[in-house]
């Protein structure tokens, strides 16, 4: 796996984890971990370096501790400086493992940070791989608005002044939540998986033609935002267009491709007197519903058919 042009500062990574520090090198601020893999370093220890990731968290436990405790003072020594000499973000020991003086010694000689949990190995690699994936998912930003409706996440695209935020005030006035409003910086957390967030810089403002910026968290309160959402349906908002034909019962279900992840999707026309709101609630709940395995498009047409079936079977 190719390493993520993002990083994250591995001072972060201690202070989330709360990280005791054992060994602090000169160059601790700027080490940075660009990998979101981590890696046992069992084999290396034992002096495999074949395919090895030097960029990689480097977690020691119990079974390699007790693996290494078998070796002589030398073969520690020498060990611990094939691992240490290749540059690593940094060593940590979980269960509260004392490090082995020669693990100590060689990590002073080659500047790397030696770190201590109290976690246990597979609990501790399990949340720091799930904290990287987000620090260092792939991403981009997309001008729309993100607003969590009935608990799924709704992407709202469209032109500017098709009436996205007007759409989400609406939606949050009706108890529903804003994430982001004009820029959604999106990240790709897992294979199947959209995250969308605000910049912090606009993060809780929308912005409102003819009345302004409003601070959407001081005017409807704490409960009308959220930092981060899911997107688990994208719909463009797009001005009627008398001579197109827009989807009526909803068979074909359409899907939007971002960053590799195909997600359902809808377009639905605005014009004078529809309310987008409600529309987008009735869109959310479908939504939710067809993940549940109940598509009611489906259902509608294989009554249509029976009912044909039917009639059929009744003519001479």
């Amino acid at each position: 796996m190719e390493n993520s042009p993002y990083s994250v500062s591995l001072a972060s990574l201690i202070e989330e984890f709360n990280l005791e520090i054992l060994y602090k090198p000169e160059h601790f601020d700027s080490i940075r971990v660009v990998t979101d893999e981590i890696n046992r370093p069992g084999l290396q220890l034992a002096g495999f370096f074949d395919h090895f990731d030097e960029t990689r968290l480097q977690i020691i436990g119990m079974v390699e501790t007790a693996f290494i405790e078998r070796f002589t003072a030398e073969k520690r020594m020498a060990s611990f400086e094939k691992l240490m000499s290749k540059e690593l973000p940094a060593v940590i020991l979980t269960r509260g493992i004392e490090p082995f003086p020669e693990c100590n010694d060689m990590a002073r000689k080659y500047g790397v940070p030696l770190l201590r949990t109290q976690e246990t190995t597979s609990t501790l690699i399990s949340a720091m791989i799930s904290s990287l994936k987000v620090s260092l998912a792939q991403r981009i930003t997309r001008h729309g608005v993100l607003v969590e409706v009935y608990g799924e996440g709704v992407l709202l695209l469209g032109d500017s002044g098709v009436g996205k935020s007007e759409t989400a005030i609406e939606l949050v006035k009706r108890g529903h939540r804003l994430i982001a409003d004009d820029a959604v910086e999106i990240k790709k957390v897992s294979a199947k998986t959209l995250v969308g967030a605000s910049p912090e810089m606009i993060r809780h403002y929308i912005e409102l033609r003819g009345i302004g910026v409003v601070d959407v968290r001081r005017i409807f309160g704490m409960g009308s935002i959220k930092t981060t959402e899911k997107i688990d349906l994208i719909i463009h908002l797009e001005l009627w267009d008398v001579n197109k034909q827009y989807e009526r019962l909803g068979l074909d279900e359409q899907k939007t491709s971002m960053l590799d992840v195909e997600i359902p999707s809808l377009t639905i026309p605005v014009k004078p007197g529809r309310n987008l709101a409600v529309i987008i609630e009735v869109a959310a709940m479908n939504n939710r519903n067809k993940k549940l395995g109940y598509n009611a498009a489906r259902e509608f047409s294989d009554k249509i058919n029976q009912y044909f079936v039917q009639q059929e079977g009744v003519n001479p």
